[in-house]
């Protein structure tokens, strides 16, 4: 077997943006949001339907959240959700200059 030389590339912390995705940023936030919303019912132990009856969402919506399928919600709704579910969001901006993708790190 040849030794190959192996190229590692560190990623941003954010795998949106690591695959060039327009909104990275945003993707990202959602992403924690609907993580959280699952956390919060598993925790509850909470299906779909008894969510719904007990926030008034359609079963439906959590269900999407369940399988990642966040291309509906806004930011705001998932906070909104959260809230819902007796959950309060904190959010910490911070800007910062962006850093180009990709940098090569050989190991």
């Amino acid at each position: 077997m040849k030794s190959e030389k192996l190229e590692v590339v560190r990623g941003s912390g954010n795998v949106f943006r690591d695959v060039g995705h327009k909104n990275a940023d945003a993707e990202q936030l959602k992403a924690i949001l609907a993580a959280e919303i699952i956390k919060a019912l598993d925790r509850e132990g909470l299906s779909v339907r008894a969510a719904h009856s007990r926030t008034g969402i359609a079963a439906a919506d959590f269900s999407r959240i369940r399988n990642a399928d966040l291309g509906r919600f806004t930011l705001d709704r998932l906070i909104s959700i959260l809230n819902r579910l007796g959950s309060r969001v904190e959010v910490k901006v911070r800007v910062r200059r962006a850093e180009p993708v990709g940098r090569e790190v050989t190991a």
